[in-house]
């Protein structure tokens, strides 16, 4: 798909490559992208009038909780907790690499270079399990 935008989006790009297309297949062309363009517009005013829609909601219930004296922080029933980030995972497995640096692994995403290279010289990933 990004090889159809980088020619559709330049103009020499695009002529050359419809050059060897007639005017009829051009025109047809042409009346396809015109009711896609049509058709996005047509979304996008839907999307802008719903949410018109939505935010007078929000404003005449604003106004009715007003009314009737009631704060619109006072509808939560508890707190909002803060989420927070789960703990890091501990390293399951170990190696040493030629500079004597400890390099470490959780066992999730990639496996580091260092592990991949003894692995692929035969060794098992079991040899490298931290005990």
């Amino acid at each position: 798909m990004s090889e159809l935008l980088r020619i559709m989006s330049h103009s020499r790009r695009l002529k050359s490559a419809v050059k060897e297309l007639s005017i009829e297949q051009l025109e047809d062309i042409k009346e396809k992208l015109q009711a896609i363009i049509d058709e996005r517009h047509a979304e996008i005013e839907a999307e802008k009038q719903e949410n018109q829609e939505r935010l007078e909601k929000i404003k005449k219930l604003r106004e009715l909780l007003a009314a009737e004296g009631i704060n619109p922080d006072e509808l939560s029933d508890s707190a909002v907790e803060k989420t927070s980030r789960r703990n890091p995972r501990q390293p399951k497995y170990e190696v040493w690499n030629e500079h004597g640096e400890r390099i470490t692994w959780t066992g999730q995403g990639r496996m580091p270079n260092v592990f991949k290279a003894r692995i692929d010289a035969g060794e098992s990933l079991d040899t490298f399990l931290i005990e």
